[in-house]
């Protein structure tokens, strides 16, 4: 057995589940349905690990990770944080507790355009947390953030300038020394790199690598870009309508993909030799979480379907050691 599968897991999610009411319009209101953007979803994260979690847009990735660290509160299921010998459910902590439960979580969010305060200084913006929870202030919150600035790749003096005057790698920058200036257990990094240039997302990346093997950061990391999650991940959760349909590690789901979707989304990596055609991805469009179909819910959509799948749901369960599948392909 591996020192990595040794360790206690930090996170254990268990039966997570985010479910969006939907009303009719007019002056009474009355609930036509639900939009089950996560449900059922269990996984355990271990310290030090990068666990990439990837699907279409639509599959549920950014709702798990927002409810995971109850920027959203989950409708159901539990989040097990484990710190020393001290387990906590964060799905079910008061509100008025869960203040020094952030210090241990953070976020580090798509878009460095939108997410940082244009009216604030990078200063400001960065040595913000210190504040919130009381950690620092006057000269040693001034240089906690510089030290934390030069972390990340960025000068000192970066500190006095405003967002606008910073390139969209040097903000994505500034938002990963606002999640880290807390020393966090872990960080989910919601599609991170998507809206950088190709050049900038590699700098990211390595520079998210060297962060974590330095602080030991146990990370989160929702992509939709396969070859981005294969660089920095140590497993992979692929995520469809809502559901996990496949937890594998990294190398064993490339090499090996078990799930129809999984192998699909993998069919559809455009391949560096100019001469193999391009492919366009799995054929028709992600299911309505509103209104799932019967049985599986990539039946719909599915190359290898089978009488059962249209009235049955998969179960998502380990199907060989260290893998687990929802579909009835697999079944132990």
């Amino acid at each position: 057995m591996s020192t990595q599968e040794m360790k206690k897991p930090l996170l254990q999610v268990r039966g997570l589940c985010k479910h969006f009411p939907v009303f009719s319009k007019g002056f009474i209101q009355k609930q036509t349905g639900l939009i089950k953007a996560v449900d059922n979803v269990s996984f355990d994260l271990l310290p030090g690990e990068t666990l990439g979690i990837v699907g279409e847009s639509g599959s549920g990735k950014t709702t798990a990770g927002r409810s995971i660290l109850r920027a959203i509160n989950p409708t159901s299921g539990q989040v097990l944080y484990s710190s020393g010998d001290h387990t906590v459910d964060l799905a079910k902590v008061p509100e008025k507790e869960l203040k020094p439960l952030r210090r241990r979580m953070q976020m580090i969010f798509q878009d460095p355009f939108s997410s940082l305060n244009p009216r604030m200084t990078v200063g400001d913006i960065v040595g913000e947390p210190l504040l919130i929870h009381d950690i620092a202030k006057g000269s040693e919150r001034t240089d906690m953030v510089e030290a934390m600035l030069k972390k990340v790749g960025l000068k000192p003096e970066h500190s006095m300038r405003y967002p606008h005057a910073f390139s969209g790698g040097q903000r994505q920058r500034i938002g990963i020394a606002r999640a880290l200036i807390l020393h966090p257990d872990f960080v989910v990094a919601d599609e991170a790199v998507s809206a950088l240039d190709v050049s900038v997302q590699a700098q990211v990346i390595n520079l998210l690598q060297d962060l974590q093997a330095e602080l030991g950061l146990t990370i989160i990391f929702i992509a939709h870009n396969l070859g981005v999650v294969r660089h920095l991940c140590m497993r992979i959760a692929v995520m469809y309508a809502g559901h996990m349909v496949e937890l594998a590690p990294t190398e064993g789901l490339f090499n090996d993909p078990k799930h129809p979707y999984t192998k699909a989304l993998l069919s559809a990596v455009p391949d560096p030799d100019p001469d193999i055609p391009l492919k366009f991805g799995v054929p028709g469009e992600v299911a309505d979480v509103g209104n799932l179909p019967k049985g599986c819910s990539f039946g719909t959509r599915c190359q290898e379907c089978v009488e059962q799948c249209g009235h049955e749901v998969p179960l998502f369960r380990e199907v060989t050691h260290n893998r687990s599948v929802a579909c009835h392909l697999f079944r132990t």
